[in-house]
């Protein structure tokens, strides 16, 4: 056979181009890869998705990593419905109440059917409601107020308060709070009254680990005591002791 020959052959055979994951069809992991970009670009922001029916001020399902310079992001996602939103916080925080000042895209909807879905995303600055949760607001709402306080009783300041309404407390919080400040103190508006159970960390994602701050709200029991709330009424003086996990 001539060099000719055999050199068409391996080129019908082998693909140009070497190995690599774009060459991998979308979808074959099960998963569809969702990209895009945030304009005009915008740089450090996330796409946040929820399934249906979870809560759009919890935490999310899926978060992307941080935009590049471009403003391009990319994220997998098994097929399902969801609802998506980009945010980008001044602070740097990558969760908590968005304030005057941040980004934020409108709520998009997200069938995803496998293969390749691409966006292209407008979060404009909010503006307005400098703060969401903070003590000027009208307490006349429903809500839960109190500090986070260390085995000595002493303020911790940079720990968020997780709401649950299971007393397991193993599923995703459906409330999160803003980060402590210095007194330690804690304020979360409630859409509505009901039962709840109430925990307190350093860190936000996952179980806790060794060395972080952990406690759960009780009444000197054993399991976590429930706070009962009101539709329209603050609950004041709701105190969390939290200790070091080992």
């Amino acid at each position: 056979m001539s060099r000719l020959l055999i050199l068409m052959v391996l080129l019908f055979v082998l693909p140009l181009g070497g190995c690599s994951e774009t060459s991998t069809p979308a979808g074959e992991d099960g998963l569809t890869r969702i990209e895009g970009q945030v304009v005009a670009p915008l740089e450090g922001a996330y796409l946040y998705v929820y399934r249906q029916g979870m809560d759009l001020h919890g935490p999310a399902f899926a978060v992307s990593r941080a935009t590049a310079e471009d403003g391009r992001f990319e994220l997998s996602l098994p097929e399902g419905d969801y609802m998506a939103v980009v945010r980008k916080r001044q602070n740097g925080e990558t969760s908590g109440p968005v304030v005057a000042g941040d980004y934020r895209s409108e709520m998009m909807p997200l069938k995803v059917r496998g293969g390749h879905l691409s966006l292209n995303v407008e979060a404009p600055v909010k503006s307005g409601d400098e703060r969401l949760l903070t003590q000027d607001q009208i307490l006349a709402r429903t809500g839960l107020s109190g500090a986070v306080l260390d085995s000595e009783g002493r303020p911790v300041e940079g720990a968020r308060v997780h709401v649950y309404d299971h007393v397991q407390m193993s599923e995703r919080p459906k409330y999160v709070s803003e980060k402590t400040g210095p007194d330690g103190r804690y304020l979360i508006h409630l859409p509505e009254g009901g039962t709840y159970y109430l925990a307190a960390r350093d860190k936000f994602g996952g179980p806790p680990q060794l060395g972080d701050l952990y406690g759960r709200y009780d009444q000197g029991t054993i399991e976590p005591s429930a706070v009962v709330l009101e539709d329209g009424r603050l609950l004041e003086n709701i105190d969390i002791r939290v200790t070091k996990v080992w």
